[in-house]
C-alpha cells in the first residue's frame, strides 16, 4: 500500500519560477501557461474598475496575478484578480493570503476553462470564497456565483454586473471587452 503525499506551502514555494502558473489544489500540484495578451487586457480592464470602486474608495484592497492565496494547507491558488475587504484584511501577510478573500476572479483561457470551472469552483465553494466570477472573454459574459448556505447560486451576466459581496458594486462589463 502506497502513501501520497499531499504537497503544501514549503512545496509550492520551492517550485522555481518558469514564467508559469502553478498551483496547489487538494494536494496535487498544477500548471498553466502564461495567460494571452487578450486575456491581460480584460484583466487590466476589470482591475481598474474594481480598483477604483473599491482600492481607492478605502473599502478594501485588490490584488491581481500573480499572487499566493493559501485557502488550506493543502490548496494554494494564483487567480487572476482578489479582493479582501477592509473589515477582513487580517488575512494579508507580507508572503500571502491565508484563508478566503471576498471575491476570486478567473479569466477563462483555452488552457484553464475546465480547471476554472469545475476544480476550481469547487474549491472555493468549499472554502467559503464568498463571490467568484469565472470571466469568459470570448462568449462576453461573467458567471458571478454567490456562496448561499455553503453552495453557489450562479447567474450569467453581460452588461451589467452588481457585486454582492459589496453594496453599490457596479461593473460595467461593456469597458471590460
Amino acid at each position: 500500500m502506497s502513501v501520497v503525499t499531499k504537497l503544501g506551502y514549503d512545496d509550492y514555494a520551492a517550485i522555481a519560477a518558469d514564467g508559469q502558473r502553478h498551483e496547489i489544489i487538494d494536494g496535487e500540484h498544477y500548471v498553466n501557461p502564461a495567460p494571452n495578451l487578450y486575456h491581460q487586457t480584460v484583466s487590466k480592464r476589470l482591475q481598474y474598475q474594481l480598483y477604483t470602486k473599491i482600492e481607492l474608495a478605502g473599502l478594501g484592497t485588490l490584488y491581481n496575478a500573480p499572487c499566493d492565496v493559501q485557502l488550506s494547507d493543502h490548496d494554494i491558488v494564483q487567480p487572476d484578480l482578489l479582493v479582501v475587504l477592509a473589515p477582513r484584511r487580517r488575512i494579508l501577510t507580507p508572503s500571502r493570503v491565508m484563508g478566503a478573500p471576498d471575491l476570486l476572479v478567473e479569466i477563462l483561457s483555452p488552457s484553464t476553462i475546465d480547471h476554472d470551472r469545475s476544480l476550481k469552483r469547487r474549491l472555493y465553494e468549499r472554502c467559503g470564497v464568498r463571490e467568484y466570477w469565472i470571466v469568459d472573454p470570448f462568449d462576453y459574459a461573467i458567471e458571478q456565483l454567490v456562496l448561499k448556505a455553503r453552495k453557489y447560486r450562479s447567474q450569467t451576466v453581460r452588461d451589467e454586473l452588481r457585486a454582492e459581496f459589496i453594496e453599490d458594486l457596479v461593473i460595467d462589463l461593456q469597458q471590460v471587452w
